[in-house]
Order: structure tokens, then sequence, then C-alpha cells
């Protein structure tokens, strides 16, 4: 009797053979034949990510953090800073600064963050080896594609972040394919990919502690450590079966190569317009509703506030907001915060509005819970109903059935997104050359040339994201 057996675990041979086709379709993959949709996608995704980078690397804790880790030398980008770095410490902070503000894309369908997980590898490892930009948009889709395929077939256990454990696998494909590695070593690299998935509390989050952040830095080195020790030549063992698939949730493996090649992730996704979990836009589009037609909310107009939304946002109830993350985590504060200010920008959760008594006031008035009939329209709606209680008796109800920025209802336009870099970038010229940047990148000869351009242009300061 095999040890899996002895186990009651089943051999992981189907698992095996999803890693070949996707290291096979990763191998293949063209940008150049892909369709103009997906590469206008690719762009968007890329200027909206490159804007929310630059301006999570111009926060203050970002530099504090900068200035306290030991650093290599190297030619990788490290955008809010002049100088460049090695690769593995340009993808760590990069990744980092990122997720900082809560304002990187993400899809409902992957539940969680497709990018994050690979574009600072991605990033770094084209600037070093001075690529094409085509080199570029191709890792960096099949990566995305990589990550979105694991996303959608993980269902990670109550309590876990999908941080730095499923997308780690879009890292070491994306790695692979920009290293020039075959298909073979491309699916052994996701493998391994499937051995270095951090185990990530959800708790962490919504307890304020930043070193969620990390988590996504960890992933963009781990998959650059994977497509480095899948050269080795170790057999492929399907170790995602037991880290993704038992410990940290329930794998579907049919889900990988379900249709592959088919209606790619990077087409499907949404862009945040609040700087918050996306579990608390249907909650904040509601209230900046109820802010647009009543203004500013006095705690003392409101006897108490309703929340009802899925179970997926009901554990962000946290009335305690020691840290710019546990505001961003919190229904009560951004419910608060939209009905008090009419905004959920990076300055809407800095120290100066976590401290307000007012908001701290109205927060307290407000209870969240879940609602099975809006929990049964997962995952094609993220639905959520405000329900606002006034003095006197009057009642005012909101209903949003999915976020504004989702991609199937209410997509962002290409003037908004360049609008929300300008808002993070704090000057209109500087977002539209970042956008022009990203767009020149992908048809040049040496990225290197457009990254260090983008750099100079991060480095200026302009104001700051909160």
């Amino acid at each position: 009797m095999s040890l899996d057996s002895a186990r009651g675990v089943e051999p992981p041979v189907q698992l095996r053979q999803a890693l070949r086709e996707l290291g096979a379709f990763a191998a293949k993959l063209s940008w150049t034949t892909q369709s103009s949709d997906v590469q206008s996608a690719l762009l968007r995704v890329l200027a909206d990510s490159l804007s929310v980078m630059i301006a999570g690397g111009r926060l203050a804790e970002s530099a504090r953090l900068r200035q306290r880790l030991p650093h290599s030398g190297g030619s990788a980008t490290v955008f809010g800073d002049d100088r460049t770095r090695g690769i593995l410490d340009a993808a760590w902070l990069n990744g980092v600064s990122l997720v900082s503000l809560e304002l990187d894309e993400g899809n409902k369908r992957v539940r969680g963050h497709a990018t994050a997980h690979v574009l600072p590898a991605v990033l770094a490892l084209a600037e070093s080896r001075r690529t094409s930009g085509e080199e570029l948009a191709t890792a960096f889709l099949v990566g995305h594609e990589v990550a979105s395929r694991f996303g959608r077939a993980v269902v990670l256990h109550e309590g876990v972040h999908p941080h730095g454990n499923w997308g780690v696998t879009g890292a070491a494909a994306a790695s692979a394919r920009i290293t020039g590695l075959d298909a073979a070593t491309i699916a052994a690299s996701i493998d391994i990919a499937g051995a270095l998935a951090l185990v990530t509390p959800f708790r962490v989050a919504t307890a304020g502690m930043a070193v969620r952040n990390a988590w996504i830095g960890h992933a963009n080195v781990a998959g650059i450590q994977a497509a480095a020790l899948a050269q080795e030549g170790e057999p492929l063992a399907g170790i995602a079966q037991e880290s993704l698939g038992q410990l940290l949730g329930v794998l579907d493996v049919e889900e990988l190569t379900a249709d592959l090649g088919d209606d790619l992730a990077m087409r499907g996704g949404y862009f945040k317009r609040h700087a918050s979990c996306s579990y608390t836009h249907p909650p904040a589009d509601a209230a900046l509703a109820v802010y647009a037609e009543r203004g500013r909310v006095e705690p003392e107009a409101v006897e108490f506030i309703e929340v009802q939304s899925h179970h997926l946002a009901t554990a962000l109830r946290g009335c305690d907001w020691p840290t710019r993350m546990a505001a961003m985590f919190s229904i009560p504060y951004v419910v608060s915060v939209a009905l008090r200010t009419g905004e959920c920008g990076p300055q809407s959760f800095d120290e100066v509005n976590r401290s307000d008594e007012r908001i701290a006031r109205l927060a307290a008035k407000i209870t969240v819970s879940l609602d099975r009939e809006l929990d049964a329209k997962l995952p094609a709606h993220r639905a959520a109903r405000l329900r606002v209680h006034w003095v006197g008796g009057q009642e005012t109800l909101v209903e949003v059935e999915n976020p504004i920025g989702d991609a199937d209802f209410h997509p962002l336009s290409d003037s908004t997104l360049l609008d929300k870099s300008a808002s993070l970038l704090g000057d209109h010229d500087d977002a539209a050359l970042v956008h022009q940047l990203c767009e020149e990148m992908l048809h040049c000869n040496d990225v290197a040339t457009i990254l260090g351009q983008l750099r100079s242009c991060a480095s200026k300061g302009g104001r700051r994201a909160g």
C-alpha cells in the first residue's frame, strides 16, 4: 500500500496531468495573437496597477519599510524610490506597495487578486533581463491566467485569506515563461509553487496587521524562486493537492484546465474605486447614494443602521481601527466615512479620519449581518443592503446588486481609470504619462528604458496617497 493510499488520499494523477496542460498552455501562449479586447484589457490592468503601485510606494509607511530592510543592488525598479534594487527585493517591495491601498485589480470568480501575485515579479525580471514589451505582456498574461485558474479551482477554508497561497502558482508560471523555460519546466515551476503557499489567517487583515501586504511580496518572490528550483528537473508531485486542496482549502482539479485558453480572466476582472476590501464596496456604494441624497450624515440623526450582505463580508464588522488596514477591512468604518465625507479614497483611511469621534459614533450604530438571499447570489453577484433608521421613524433603504467597477455590470471607463490615476498620483499630467508609458512599454524592444521613465515619474512625489 502506498503512503497516499494509507492516508486515504488519491494519487494526484489528474493534477499532474493538469499541470502538464498548464505548462503547455503557458509555453505556447503568444501576446501578438491575442484578440484586441484581451490586449486592451491587459493595458488597462497594467496602467491601473502601476498607478496604484506608485501611490502605494509613496506612502510614508512604505518609505519607512524600505529604509528598515537591508537590500541588494541591482537593476530592478522599486516604485517610490529613485534607486534600483535586486530582482527579489524589487518584486517583494512592489508587491507590498501594490496592495497597501486596497485598490488593486481583482476578479469575483477568482475570489482574489491575480495581478498582485504576478505583476511585480514580471516587472522585476523583465527589467533586469531587458526583455521586449511583448515578452513582458506574454509572461504577465500567462501568470495572470494560471493564478486565476487556481483561484477559481480552490475554495479556501473559512478564515483563510486569499493572498499568498493559490496566487504563487501564477507568479511561478510567469517567471518561468519570461525566463524562457520549456513547457515541462513551467509545469514543474507551478508544481513547486504549490509547496510555497503560505498559511494566511484572514484575521490578520481585520486586526489591522500590515503583514498581510507582505504575503503578496512573498508570492512574487516565491514564484521567481520556484522557476529557479524547477530547473533541477524534479518530477511532478502534484503537491497542491495537499497544500491548497486539503490544508488550506478544497481543490477542484477540473477547473484548472476547463476550456483552457478561452475567455481569459484578464477580461473579466474589476477595478476598485474605494481604497478598501472589495467586500466593503457594495455597502460603500449604498452609503454614497445616501450621502448624495442627504449630504453629510450626523450621528445624532441616526437611530441605527443595518447592513446585510453575503457570508464573505459579514466578518468585516470591526469597530476598532488602530491602522489603515483595520479600517479598510471594516464595513462599519467604510460606511461611516462614506456617510460623513462622501468618499472612500486613500485619505479616508488616514489617522485623521480614523481618529474622528463622529465617524466612530456613527459606526457604533451599524450592525452587519448575513442575508441568505444575497448570499445565494454569489459568485455572480456581490450584493449588499443598507437600511438607515433615522431619528423620527423614517427609513432609507438602498440595495446594491454589484459594486461599481464590476466588469459585468458597472465597468469603469478609460477616462474614469485615468481620473483614478490622477487622484492617486496628484497630477493629471503624471497620470496621463503613466498610461502613455504603459502603452509604449507593450510595444518596445527594451522595457528597462520605459520602466526607468516610470521610476523617474514615481520618484517626483506629488500628492501623497494618504
